[in-house]
């Protein structure tokens, strides 16, 4: 803006007087609609998270027991399902991103039509998952097909609202809010996955099989000795395949609830004029861009290490449980503490990030759970013991889900800085990061359901031989512990302090009022005309 000799200002498009005070009441009313978040749009985007953590922790601390002691799968072929279904799921990760950013805007946005579309598919496929065919020789085919259909459909929902993070506002102080939010109605998704999964499903376990009076080595022991079924509460196998049935049924409904709300209740953002994509990158050429971003890589290899710490612990965790601590009629509850625990940490970890920052925060909410995962195998197992592990490991389970959803609005904010004219990837980034989490998970389910096989796992035996529960121990302590420590010091490395998060906030709020200023003096000019 100019002045004039009466000390008027001119706008420097129009040189028309501009009336006083105009500019300080466009930036006052311009800011809340495009910055504030209600509470209620908070909350109906957080959510919108519950789905994919609500199927997912079915899916982590079930899948594996549900194929070796339910479906009665050779642990050879579970080990193929789970590994192959999430290698194909992290594969589809980067694909759909790519399409979600090259999708066209709508009325209802860029994200919500994928979220919309893909939701009844998705719970239809799920539902599959937990039904048990009539056909013998078909299983592993079944299982291996709906696992894939569903994890394809999944990642069509959760894709683009990961994303949506990105356009629900502009500031980045409103993010970190949203997504406190998310994560603590994420992890409360875990806790009611686990719970209407482990209650449903508690109730009715199936019988184990008990070799003849327990007199027969394991080495020894062949299908026919493993003959004497132990049903002391007259439930059958029928009955449990059928819980299960019951349970994802309830979970699917859960699922349509929530991306109704986030539906209705989120309003998706546009972004315009300077801070839109110049041009559109092919997807090798936004691949490279993204994967060659330093920053991005050195959070997403550590949260990678990480990440497969926990899911090794998620996905034997049951078994151990129920054969290792000899607690069969007690696991589901043990899961549920840890996810309770869990969700009660979440406002601490906001809190503690907030005031100690966000590495500070990792270091500190990853190393938490290691004493105790070392103590679940060293001490005399029990009741007790189990309980207090399970609290205090939550609270390491919170800070790995809310930290690295936290920090990746700051890469992408640090991208946009470093490189201007390249804008409208932000779909691409979260799809990597959940394409290597994904491929984490399969890596983890494969190997340590195919170490089980190794060992001499006994589908639907009361007790395992020890070799079996030498490698659950190995499964659940030491293997996550080495990898949460490779994590930390590829963590080490990662550039994005405190004070460079505040000066990338600070050029893109410049850049946004000027974009946004340059917009207005452009529609007055209109006028004028």
């Amino acid at each position: 803006m100019a002045r004039g000799e009466g000390g008027e200002q001119y706008s420097a498009t129009s040189l028309l007087p501009a009336k006083p005070g105009q500019d300080e009441f466009k930036d006052q009313k311009r800011e809340p609609r495009r910055d504030h978040l209600s509470i209620c749009s908070k909350i109906c985007f957080a959510i919108g998270g519950a789905p994919y953590q609500i199927t997912g922790s079915a899916l982590g601390f079930f899948l594996q027991i549900y194929l070796l002691d339910v479906a009665q799968l050779d642990p050879f072929w579970a080990s193929i399902i789970l590994f192959v279904g999430r290698a194909w799921d992290a594969v589809t990760d980067p694909v759909v991103g790519f399409l979600v950013s090259r999708s066209e805007w709508t009325r209802f946005g860029r994200m919500m039509p994928w979220i919309l579309i893909s939701t009844p598919f998705a719970v239809m496929t799920y539902f599959m998952i937990w039904f048990v065919p009539p056909v013998e020789e078909g299983k592993v085919i079944w299982y291996l097909v709906f696992y894939c259909l569903f994890q394809s459909l999944q990642t069509c929902f959760h894709v683009p609202y990961s994303a949506l993070t990105m356009f629900i506002s502009s500031d980045q102080k409103e993010r970190d809010s949203a997504t406190a939010y998310r994560m603590t109605v994420e992890v409360l998704g875990t806790v009611l996955g686990t719970a209407i999964q482990g209650q449903i499903v508690g109730g009715a376990i199936a019988p184990c099989l008990r070799s003849e009076l327990d007199t027969l080595n394991w080495s020894d022991l062949n299908s026919t000795q493993l003959g004497l079924e132990v049903n002391v509460s007259g439930i059958s196998l029928n009955d449990t395949k059928q819980a299960y049935m019951i349970a994802s049924g309830v979970i699917v409904i859960v699922y349509v609830l929530c991306a109704i709300v986030l539906f209705v209740g989120v309003k998706e953002q546009e972004e315009s004029g300077r801070l839109k994509a110049d041009r559109r990158l092919s997807f090798f050429e936004g691949m490279r861009m993204v994967i060659g971003f330093g920053p991005y890589i050195k959070l997403v290899m550590g949260f990678l290490f990480t990440s497969l710490a926990f899911m090794l612990l998620e996905g034997n965790l049951a078994l151990f449980c129920t054969y290792t601590l000899g607690l069969r009629n007690d696991f589901q509850n043990v899961l549920l503490a840890i996810m309770l625990s869990g969700t009660l940490s979440i406002p601490f970890w906001q809190w503690f990030l907030s005031r100690f920052g966000k590495k500070t925060a990792v270091y500190f909410g990853i190393t938490w759970a290691t004493p105790f995962m070392i103590a679940v195998i060293l001490v005399e197992p029990n009741i007790i013991v189990a309980y207090v592990v399970a609290v205090a490991s939550g609270v390491s389970v919170a800070a790995a889900f809310l930290l690295p959803w936290s920090m990746l609005p700051d890469v992408v904010d640090d991208f946009k800085v470093q490189n201007p004219d390249t804008q409208g990837h932000e779909a691409i980034f979260y799809s990597f990061y959940v394409f290597f989490t994904k491929f984490a998970s399969g890596v983890s389910l494969g190997v340590s359901t195919l170490s089980l096989d190794f060992a001499g796992y006994v589908t639907r035996a009361c007790t395992q031989p020890d070799r079996v529960n030498f490698t659950l121990k190995m499964l659940v302590a030491p293997a996550p512990v080495v990898l949460i420590i490779l994590g930390l010091i590829i963590f080490k490395t990662y550039p994005i302090d405190e004070k460079r998060r505040q000066g990338n906030r600070k050029v893109l709020q410049e850049l946004r009022d000027s974009d946004q200023d340059s917009q207005t003096d452009s529609t007055e000019l209109g006028n004028m005309v």
